[in-house]
């Protein structure tokens, strides 16, 4: 048995190439499109624990920034419940 070999013609290999670089940029496309996009980790489930804790600390903290200035500014006495500003200058 032989095996005969002839050479590429550069159309056949261009067309070759082209075909490559065409799979080859389709491939991640089509498989981020089959991905779960709800599929999460245990350590990005904490993280967005962890920011959520931030959001709401800091809504707290600007909360009891305005109702402290509207007491200012309205002269009454508004009592604080959310627990922020309670320290000390």
């Amino acid at each position: 048995m032989t095996i005969e070999r002839e050479l590429i013609s550069r159309r056949k290999a261009f067309s070759l190439f082209g075909l490559t670089a065409a799979f080859t940029l389709a491939a991640p496309v089509t498989l981020s499109v089959l991905s779960d996009a709800e599929a999460q980790t245990a350590g990005m489930e904490r993280r967005d624990d962890r920011r959520e804790g931030r959001q709401d600390r800091r809504h707290a903290r600007q909360k009891g920034r305005h109702d402290r200035r509207d007491a200012r500014r309205n002269g009454g006495t508004k009592p604080d419940t959310t627990g922020a500003g309670t320290g000390t200058k």
